[in-house]
């Protein structure tokens, strides 16, 4: 299945694509019964695979044997992965692409930041001189066979956003991501910067970017929205509350005759789709 060309054809349409960040396998089963698309982004696989901040710990071999997870249980969601700078140097990082693209991923995200990295929306953040970065995400792009590459900058400075954004534009690159904008006017400026170039923008809660509606991003021209960590800081919140009032109730586990209550019937349901949705798409290649 050529998965790039899909999600491209999503980017394509008249209103802004979400993508919804997953975390683990879990979560992503929750996610696929409300999304069509899911981002992996680099804050939540460390989080979750490691325990660890998103300051550059993750092993690319990790991240592609989650994404050939990912894509055995959802055949048909779109899959856009966090590849932070690539892992490394050019060479490793288009050997990281072409993997995750025989894995079955539909797109990756590159960034220009030097190591050691950050979150997009933390602070103190470098980024590689432009041409370095251009070259390196050159190489990526022709690597690729029909893989969805967003070129990210994670450019602090004003003049240097822009300029950063309209070089990302005159590439192969097939999205433009300035992550970490600040405004909405922002918004309107890097608009502008990338032509008709199509848009990303990151929303991930307490960061540095404003939160908005669908609605409004469609009106702003952004043609792509991920949310890096709502599964994840859900889950967080969830398994605080949970554990609390276990331990308020002395060990005693609560009731599951709610409506709303999960316990094993509900969590083996949820998670049998996985294997009926890898059966349904085999079935159909036969």
């Amino acid at each position: 299945m050529h998965y790039g060309n899909a999600l491209r054809a999503e980017i394509s349409r008249p209103h802004t694509t979400p993508l919804v960040g997953i975390y683990d396998m879990y979560s992503a089963s929750i996610a696929a019964r409300h999304f069509d698309g899911f981002f992996v982004s680099g804050f939540g696989f460390a989080a979750s695979h490691y325990g660890l901040p998103d300051i550059g710990f993750i092993a690319w071999p990790d991240m592609v044997a989650f994404a050939e997870r990912l894509r055995l249980a959802f055949p048909r969601h779109h899959l856009l992965v966090d590849i932070d700078d690539g892992y490394g140097d050019p060479e490793v990082a288009c050997h990281v692409v072409q993997r995750l693209e025989r894995a079955g991923a539909s797109g990756v995200i590159l960034e220009d930041q030097l190591r050691p990295r950050r979150c997009g929306h933390a602070d103190g953040k470098r980024v590689l001189p432009l041409e370095e970065y251009l070259a390196k995400l050159n190489l990526v792009l022709d690597s690729r066979a029909d893989l969805v590459v967003v070129a990210r900058t994670d450019a602090t400075e004003p003049d240097d956003i822009l300029r950063r954004a309209r070089a990302l534009a005159k590439t192969d690159a097939d999205v433009v991501l300035v992550d970490g904008v600040r405004s909405v006017e922002w918004i309107r400026r890097i608009r502008d910067a990338v032509g008709d170039k199509p848009l990303l923008f990151n929303q991930i809660a307490g960061g540095k970017s404003p939160s908005l509606a669908l609605t409004d991003l469609a009106r702003l021209g952004v043609d792509v929205a991920i949310y890096s960590t709502p599964c994840l800081f859900a889950a967080h919140a969830a398994i605080d509350t949970a554990l609390t009032e276990l331990l308020r109730a002395d060990g005693r586990l609560p009731r599951t005759d709610a409506a709303d209550a999960i316990g094993v019937r509900e969590a083996t349901e949820l998670l049998e789709r996985n294997i009926s949705r890898h059966h349904e798409v085999a079935g159909r290649a036969r």
